[in-house]
């Protein structure tokens, strides 16, 4: 079983995995609005990389408020062009991602940064979508809970109430499969980016549940990509679009 995670539009990577011949978990974000290495992404082919560059300045020196205002600013009066236009961009994105599940026996789930309906509606024939629920993969219980934390309205973004109701509805698993981290500092702390992304509500059902494994990506820069929790082996898979690496299980 081979799990990947931030995908972010790498297509060609993922197809190259899915082609493996092996399961695949595909743990969300398969889109790609902004790539902070390069800026480049659905933003910059939609608004001009000019913007992508300021937005991407106003973020790290002034923080989220400045760099929402600017953004807000750009859309302002023409809200449903734009609106069309990012919807029309990620839907050629999704067409292009999801396509390279073609023939592949997987299941995916979806991070802050998915459209979930849009994804849903792109995943090729016997590819799953799974949010909420158990799935029996290998003679192994794997939960999946779906989403980001709410940081910056992206529209994947969940709630902590949201994201506790979908894991007690699970159980015990052998394995919890999340797009975002526990609330452990060294696994939920993007030493490139800033901020804590952790969730409190995951933690609390690995230390509730203690499923033998915990897989997840959201951070793309942590300090520490393996950490225990009790009973836990907690695991970032990585930021695929930049390794274009699977992580294998087992």
């Amino acid at each position: 079983m081979l799990i990947v995670s931030d995908v972010h539009g790498a297509a060609e990577s993922l197809r190259r995995v899915a082609g493996m011949g092996e399961r695949l978990l595909v743990l969300g974000d398969l889109i790609n609005y902004i790539d902070y290495r390069s800026n480049e992404g659905i933003v910059a082919d939609v608004s001009g990389k000019g913007l992508v560059d300021e937005f991407v300045r106003l973020r790290a020196e002034e923080g989220h408020h400045a760099a929402s205002g600017f953004w807000d600013h750009h859309w302002l009066g023409r809200e449903d062009e734009m609106r069309e236009r990012y919807r029309d961009a990620a839907e050629q994105s999704y067409r292009e991602v999801c396509g390279a599940l073609a023939g592949c026996d997987a299941y995916v789930t979806f991070g802050n940064v998915d459209r979930p309906d849009m994804l849903v509606e792109h995943l090729p024939d016997g590819v799953r979508f799974v949010d909420g629920a158990v799935v029996e993969i290998e003679g192994r219980s794997v939960g999946f809970a779906g989403g980001g934390l709410a940081r910056i309205g992206t529209p994947g973004e969940i709630t902590e109430d949201e994201m506790a109701f979908k894991l007690a509805k699970l159980g015990p698993v052998d394995i919890l499969a999340t797009h975002v981290a526990p609330a452990v500092p060294a696994l939920a702390f993007d030493v490139i980016g800033g901020g804590e992304k952790g969730s409190v509500a995951v933690l609390d059902y690995i230390e509730t549940h203690e499923p033998s494994f915990h897989y997840f990506g959201d951070t793309h820069q942590p300090k520490a990509t393996r950490w225990r929790v009790g009973a836990t082996t907690c695991i970032n898979v990585g930021y695929f679009r930049a390794t274009g690496r699977a992580v294998r299980h087992g």
